[in-house]
């Protein structure tokens, strides 16, 4: 529970340089928060303040040509040219850059700062304004009806006439700057009661799709967090999230807005499938709650712009959207003409649409569309062609993520589990024939890559169980993969660890599909001998732990190498709700949290009895998060197999969690109490048998405090024994101090002592 540093801190940002000859790399210091950049080779280099001016970064956007390169770098930009190597600065400001692109014909790099849109010209090394739109009214709009005023102007000439004098004037100013090239264009008035969500200009610069929501909106309610160990000496306090159901996301209005002529319009939704179909009438209608009417709400799919894709001409753009709900999502094009939406293709699920897995965009060909869809039950890449087709270009029990298009769009490299689900490697993928092919062999724990400038080379993050993430350099073709880093430190290395095995659980309630897990044991089990057994359960729900990878819970990991030491045998589950595993092991939770993923851990708690020596008579389970939530689910709904369980920053009624992630599983309490109740370890609270360890950060401002504290006094008025509750003052909901860490540890270590044994 030592600070990770002990570890040796692992690679974090890669890039190559601009020639494809050398890799850079981030890597934080030990013992410090800071970063330094170094120099990957046989002895890493680290790059001196001296030469930061000359990096180039892991964000670079290629012309068409590849003869020149976009760098964003530390929210400034830069242009490299590729023949030879010089880089010259775009921009230099205090608020950040994003989103740079090229212009259709090459000439320019385009770019926002807030939702403004800029062009950097390369022959006159000038930055013009391009797109101002605004969250503010229209200072030469008519006002708004007044009795009054309208009857000033009718009795009061000389008012009349000021009113003319400063309306021809703004007229003229108007008229001038149009017909004045060089003059800014003037600002784009959406109105001051709106916010700009997104927003994305056409690289032939014509046109600007925007994206507005209401301001002021209601978020809800929202509760005081106090924090009793301050610098001050004072109490002092922090404003809280809302609480589901109480702070829906807001409806979004999309417009298409042509810069030539500075005119705007709306994009109606109305053709968009089910756009009028209320998923949640019946629940609704149980509830006596008020159907809707017209149009479900609808968002972008991400408010940063990812939801707009223009092609490389600006001919054509897509749109992803979303319904509020989460039942619904659509990608379609927008007709400039008219601004009138073509649907393209309908993902519709009966549980909740994925939040990962939603990448899409245009080919080079600026006609063929290809995105990503859970449409066979497993995330998938696919096309659509000019001629309206649909593809699939991968198929199979297999996820396909992390899409990197090669310049001309032949082939595309995924990351792949096609061996097993925990087993990642990357795949490219022909779309020609949809062939896939394998070109890592790292064992199953790449992470993630990036091609070289060249596409001859794979710059990839890999790791494996003890081996933080490091890099590698693999040919695109396939190849042997060249090893440029290992950070670990020689303490790390030296110690003899338990290495996990790959097990696959049979589930006596989804047949055909196990349950993957990672169980931790003695390599010889004494004959006779019975054994205590620990469950690890992972936080998030959508997580996926049991892989080939450096795992996230790495402390808990060094944990259970003591517990076996000590004599356990531990078993960490990818339970039904984790990801990695397609759409149904992911929703299969829906409107029951807790249910099915306890199914899971009874059936591996048995299958460790049944077969490698388990004493089912002392079964202990703990995790944090949601893992601290299942601990509560594990021993009040299965008080007599779980003995004891330490619940860590749990959640224990989900009617206090955040909107974006509830609503989803459980739909929200005003329609739909009873996934709460059932899905709630607070409405079990009576059940408790075994012994309970509850642990919590005091600030954290993702499950709150309160949860704990609430269960707490349940427990009391229950007049419960056997549980207790560890406080952490200075703790969120990661906690960061090696001393809590040791602490929360030291006492799960003692509970099973204790109670298992």
């Amino acid at each position: 529970m030592s600070h990770p540093d002990w570890i040796g801190t692992p690679v974090e940002t890669a890039w190559w340089s601009w020639d494809g000859k050398q890799v850079f790399y981030k890597q934080k210091r030990a013992g410090s928060p800071l970063r330094d950049t170094f120099q990957a080779g046989d002895k890493p280099r680290l790059i001196g303040d001296a030469e930061l001016a000359n990096q180039d970064s892991a964000t670079v956007i290629y012309n068409r040509e590849r003869t020149r390169a976009i760098v964003l770098r530390n929210g400034d930009l830069f242009e490299r040219e590729l023949k030879t190597g010089i880089l010259t600065q775009i921009s230099r400001n205090t608020r950040a850059a994003a989103a740079p692109q090229y212009s259709a014909d090459g000439r320019s790099v385009q770019f926002r700062i807030g939702h403004e849109w800029f062009s950097w010209n390369r022959a006159d090394r000038l930055v013009s304004p391009v797109a101002l739109p605004r969250a503010e009214k229209d200072p030469a709009a008519a006002p708004d009806e007044d009795y009054l005023r309208a009857l000033q102007l009718r009795l009061i000439t000389t008012l009349k006439r000021q009113k003319d004098d400063r309306d021809a004037l703004r007229e003229r100013s108007e008229a001038e700057r149009r017909a004045d090239g060089t003059r800014a264009p003037a600002p784009l008035y959406l109105g001051d009661k709106i916010t700009i969500d997104a927003s994305a200009l056409s690289p032939d610069g014509r046109w600007l799709v925007v994206a507005i929501s209401p301001k002021n909106g209601d978020n809800g309610r929202v509760g005081k967090m106090p924090r009793y160990v301050t610098e001050s000496g004072y109490e002092e306090f922090d404003d809280q999230r809302p609480r589901v159901g109480r702070n829906y996301p807001l409806a979004q209005t999309l417009k298409l807005v042509d810069l030539s002529t500075h005119s705007m319009r709306d994009i109606p939704l109305d053709n968009l499938e089910d756009i009028a179909k209320d998923p949640l009438a019946a629940l609704r209608e149980a509830q006596k709650q008020p159907a809707l009417k017209g149009n479900r709400p609808v968002r972008l799919e991400e408010d940063e712009g990812d939801g707009i894709a223009w092609t490389a001409n600006g001919n054509q753009v897509a749109l992803m959207l979303r319904a509020v709900d989460n039942k619904d999502r659509w990608i379609a094009t927008v007709n400039l003409a008219d601004a009138k939406l073509k649907p393209l293709h309908h993902l519709n699920d009966k549980a909740w649409i994925n939040n990962s897995y939603n990448d899409f965009g245009w080919l080079p060909d600026n006609g063929t569309l290809w995105f990503q869809s859970e449409e066979s039950g497993y995330a998938h890449l696919y096309t659509l062609g000019v001629d309206g087709k649909q593809r699939a270009l991968t198929s199979g029990k297999w996820e396909a993520t992390n899409v990197h298009w090669n310049a001309d769009g032949s082939l595309a490299y995924v990351l792949c589990n096609r061996k097993t689900p925990g087993e990642y490697e990357i795949c490219s993928v022909n779309p020609k024939d949809a062939s896939v092919r394998e070109v890592t062999q790292l064992d199953g724990g790449v992470e993630q890559f990036s091609l070289s400038p060249d596409q001859r080379k794979l710059l990839v993050h890999y790791s494996n169980a003890y081996l933080p993430a490091q890099l590698a350099i693999v040919p695109a073709a396939g190849g042997a993969a060249t090893k440029l880093t290992d950070t670990r430190s020689a303490e790390f290395r030296a110690r003899e660890w338990v290495q996990p095995q790959y097990v696959a659980v049979p589930s006596t309630h989804n047949a055909g599909a196990p349950v993957w897990a990672k169980l931790y044991r003695p390599a010889t089990l004494e004959p006779g001998r019975k054994y205590p057994i620990v469950m690890f359960v992972h936080g998030a729900g959508y997580l996926q732990n049991v892989s080939h990878r450096y795992p996230n819970y790495f402390r808990e990991q060094m944990f259970h190498n003591l517990l076996v030491e000590k004599g356990y045998i531990v078993l960490d589950m990818d339970y039904r709700a984790s990801k990695g595993y397609g759409r149904d092991w992911r929703t299969a939770i829906y409107r029951q949290m807790g249910h099915p993923e306890l199914d899971d851990y009874v059936d591996g708690a048995k299958w460790l009895a049944a077969n490698h020596q388990g004493d089912i008579d002392k079964v202990g389970i703990y995790g944090g998060s949601y893992g601290g939530f299942m601990t509560f689910m594990a021993l009040l709904r299965e008080p007599d197999l779980f003995k004891a369980g330490a619940a860590l920053r749990p959640v224990t009624d989900w009617t206090t969690y955040n909107h974006g992630y509830t609503s989803n599983i459980l739909n929200t309490p005003d329609i739909d109490p009873e996934a709460y109740k059932v899905s709630s370890p607070i409405e079990y609270a009576d059940k408790l048998k075994g012994h309970l360890l509850i642990a919590h950060g005091m600030v954290d401002d993702n499950v709150f405090y309160q949860d704990s504290v609430r269960m707490a006094q349940r427990f009391i008025e229950l007049k419960k024994d056997h549980w207790e509750l560890a406080s952490y003052p200075l703790e969120r909901h990661a906690y960061v101090q090696p001393e809590s860490w040791y602490d929360q540890y030291r006492r799960i270590f003692q509970l099973f002592e204790r109670t298992l044994k």
